[in-house]
Parts: C-alpha cells; sequence; structure tokens
C-alpha cells in the first residue's frame, strides 16, 4: 500500500499512516475535558492531528520527537486540513524508512559548508579571519553545524537548514557590499556567521527539533556570546597576542540585537550600521523561506489560499485564477 503523505492528502481521507510527532500538547476544553493536539510531519509537509476526550495516561507512552501510528479522518477546518485522531501509539523507527520523513536543503549540505568556509576565510580583516578559523577548525563544531536546523518550525527547520542559512546571508552581504560602503563587510561577515551558532547547543536535532535544557534557560544569543568568549581566549592562548575589544564587542552585540527588538527577544537594539544590517539579512532570509515553504507544503491543495496562520498574523496567496 502505498504511503499516505502530508502533501497528498485531501478532505474525507481515512488515514492510517505513521508520522513523526512534531508536537505534542494536551489541553482542555471549556468542561475541563482533555484532549491531544499535535503536529505530524513527514517528508512533505506538516498537518494538524486532534484527538478529544484522552487522558494523560494515554499520551504518556509518546512525546514530540517520536514515531506514531495514527488512524483516523482528515478534515477540513477554516480553510486548513487536519486529522481528526481515533488511535495514536507510538512505533519504533527500526521498522521505518527515515527517507519518508527527512527534510533537507536544495543544495548539498558539504557544498553549502565548503562555500560558507570560503567566504569566511576569504575576510579581509587579519583578527575576525583569525576568529573565523579557529571557529572553523572546531571539527566537533562543524558536524554538528551541518547537523542543524535554524529553528524548531518557522524556518530552515531541517537538518543541514542552519548553515543553508548562513551562507544565503553570507551570499546576500557579498552582494550588498559595494552599495553600503560604510558597513565594515568583515564584522557583518563574521556576525552572520555567528548570530544563529548557539542554535547547535540550543536545540536538539535527533528526530523532531525540540529545545535542550540549556537552549530554555540560556537561548542561542547568550549561548553563542560565551562560544565568542570561549573561541577569543582560545585565539589569544594559540597567537598570544590579545584580540582586539571593540571587534569582540561589536561581534557580541550583532548577537545580541540580531532579532531587531525588545519584543522579538532581543535583549538590546541594534546600535552600529553591522547590526541593523545583520538584522535585516537575516529577516529577509528566514521570512522569504518561510513564506515559500508555507506556500509548498500546504495539504489544502485545492484553494489559492493557504489557512489563516497565527504565527504569521495572515493568510498566503497561493497563486491560480478564480473561477470564472
Amino acid at each position: 500500500m502505498a504511503r499516505q503523505f502530508v502533501g497528498e492528502l485531501k478532505d474525507g481521507d481515512q488515514i492510517d499512516e505513521t508520522f513523526l510527532l512534531a508536537e505534542k500538547q494536551l489541553r482542555a476544553n471549556r468542561n475541563a475535558d482533555l484532549y491531544l493536539l499535535s503536529q505530524l510531519r513527514d517528508k512533505s509537509g506538516t498537518i494538524s492531528g486532534l484527538m478529544w476526550n484522552v487522558t494523560e495516561s494515554q499520551c504518556a507512552d509518546f512525546d514530540a520527537g517520536d514515531f506514531v501510528s495514527v488512524r483516523g479522518k482528515c478534515q477540513l477546518y477554516q480553510g486548513g486540513l487536519q486529522i481528526i485522531l481515533t488511535h495514536i501509539r507510538r512505533v519504533e523507527p527500526a521498522s521505518l524508512d527515515m527517507g519518508d520523513f527527512e527534510l533537507r536543503p536544495e543544495k548539498n549540505v558539504e557544498d553549502l559548508l565548503t562555500r560558507m568556509k570560503e567566504i569566511l576565510l576569504g575576510i579581509d580583516d587579519p583578527a575576525i579571519r583569525g576568529l573565523m578559523e579557529c571557529f572553523l577548525i572546531d571539527d566537533g563544531l562543524v558536524k554538528s553545524l551541518a547537523q542543524s536546523g535554524a529553528g524548531v518550525k518557522a524556518h530552515h527547520a531541517y537538518p543541514g537548514g542552519l548553515v543553508e542559512h548562513i551562507t544565503n546571508m553570507l551570499e546576500a552581504a557579498l552582494r550588498l557590499d559595494d552599495l553600503y560602503p560604510d558597513v565594515d563587510g568583515s564584522l557583518l561577515l563574521a556576525g552572520i556567521f555567528l548570530h544563529d551558532l548557539g542554535k547547535v547547543r540550543e536545540m536538539s536535532f535527533e528526530s523532531a527539533f525540540v529545545y535542550t535544557d540549556e537552549g530554555q534557560l540560556l537561548g542561542h544569543m547568550s549561548i553563542a556570546v560565551e562560544m565568542v568568549t570561549q573561541k577569543v581566549a582560545e585565539i589569544e592562548r594559540m597567537t598570544g597576542e590579545v584580540f582586539p575589544r571593540e571587534i569582540e564587542l561589536r561581534l557580541k552585540h550583532m548577537i545580541l540585537s540580531h532579532h531587531g527588538s525588545y519584543e522579538h527577544g532581543s535583549p538590546r537594539l541594534p546600535m552600529t550600521p553591522e547590526a541593523i544590517m545583520l538584522h535585516h539579512l537575516d529577516n529577509i532570509d528566514a521570512k522569504v523561506h518561510e513564506f515559500v515553504k508555507t506556500i509548498e507544503q500546504d495539504p489544502s491543495g485545492d484553494s489559492n489560499w493557504t489557512p489563516f496562520l497565527p504565527r504569521l498574523n495572515r493568510k498566503l496567496f497561493k497563486g491560480g485564477s478564480e473561477t470564472e
């Protein structure tokens, strides 16, 4: 029997399939009865799964990151597809084809890593280039970077997604360099590499992306600042020279301000040309990627629009002509 991929589901389909449980929430309705709200994923996309009248013990045997066998019926609700579940249980991954569940960058990860290293090792400023070399000779870090996503579900949320996000931003910065001569290109390129580097420790990427204890308690910005402090100390031991203090401060400021505003999680507002440019390059790459992937993976294939997306506070237009 052919697999029922998320991207192929239609209203009314009977579902008997295995998915990756990307998110699990137990909620209570107005009568205090519990229901399960889940996000079920395969390589073609993600769909909500809803199961009414559950108990905590029924849902104790599985958690986010597990593979689950589900039965139910696909239905259209407020313009989007969801599965009303009648059965869910954990299954062992050994019997599954991991290729059915793995999201990957469109480009080869090794090629992305090679290009990223080429750009960073071509930085003009010798102190900043030396710091980048110190990061790039850390084989464990580079391996983790190649396996990491840039987010849990919003953008580049798949193995290799973080290096794809970083490399896209590096390429954009190079293309814009001549237009903004007052922006220090060396600082900008290094800041792009460092801004999300803490995500290699903020999240676990073994199956579904989930936050680590360190990630929950500190967040990727604080982790990345700590990583810079460690590498600066390391390069000073290696060279016997003091690393320029202002460069270290500017790089750390770029990390701490790259979300752009307090309400979006930045402990500092961008206060240098490089910091504000980093923020906008990050936002462009993240948002365009999120829009494109949301449209591509929307299971509501018959509609010109996605359902309303609370995370984006809007629907997205997928294209197509109106019925004459």
